[in-house]
């Protein structure tokens, strides 16, 4: 079995959101500083002994997180059409981030997404699932 490397890079935005058809309180505006941890997997080591630069990782992250960075995110695509749950968003920037990262030897593995100090989601696809 060969090795791999997990990288692990940390952002965070700050937006608002209301989740439609909730029955309590989070259906009314209210709003989190998110923090988004991106891991990224590799079997493989470039020449300098990387398995990727984490400036490449942590721009990319920046950059979308920067797409909802004080934003109302119900009113952002893709969360017009779905509900801006920890899970959707979870699912939306994996997938944001994999489109950018992914590559023969090298995805994204998993992204985790803070609500709260205390409250997370873990989101993550298999391999054969991950865009190339």
């Amino acid at each position: 079995m060969a090795a791999t490397y997990t990288l692990r890079v940390l952002t965070d935005f700050a937006s608002a959101h209301t989740l439609r058809g909730y029955p309590g309180q989070c259906a009314n505006l209210h709003g989190h500083n998110w923090k988004v941890e991106v891991e990224v997997e590799s079997s493989d080591l470039d020449d300098l002994g990387m398995a990727v630069d984490f400036k490449v990782v942590k721009n990319l992250a920046r950059e979308i997180a920067g797409r909802l960075d004080h934003q109302y995110l119900n009113d952002v695509e893709p969360f017009q059409r779905i509900n801006p749950t920890a899970e959707n968003i979870a699912q939306w920037f994996f997938r944001e981030m994999a489109q950018g990262i992914n590559r023969p030897g090298l995805r994204v593995s998993a992204l985790t997404l803070w609500e709260t100090e205390r409250a997370c989601v873990r989101y993550t696809e298999p391999p054969e699932n991950a865009a190339a």
